[in-house]
């Protein structure tokens, strides 16, 4: 009798963990999609002759001090003609503006 009962009770154990393991499994799983979805939201593109600096920043790869730059350099030259225009600013060259030009229109 309490060899069946050892067995009963280790098969519950051994249940409860691969349970437990699933469970743990999923969640992160879920966790994933859920950062997943987050990154792939499309917005809608910001407008650099018309934004302040908090919008900006906004723009993943555009921080305080680009969202300034941007701004001053705005102010000081004028609208930007195109988005090209922005390899004037400082702090921005070809290889960040090819990360952030799709989220920015003129």
């Amino acid at each position: 009798m309490n060899k069946k009962l050892l067995i009963t009770y280790l098969m519950c154990c051994l249940s409860l963990s691969v349970y437990a393991g699933a469970v743990k499994h999923a969640t992160q799983h879920k966790v994933r999609a859920s950062k997943a979805a987050q990154v792939s939201q499309v917005q809608e593109p910001v407008d650099i002759n018309k934004a302040d600096e908090g919008t900006l920043q906004q723009v993943k790869g555009i921080g305080p001090k680009r969202a300034r730059a941007i701004v001053e350099y705005r102010t000081a030259h004028g609208p930007f003609k195109s988005i090209d225009d922005l390899k004037n600013v400082k702090g921005i060259g070809i290889k960040r503006l090819t990360k952030i030009i799709e989220h920015l229109t003129v």
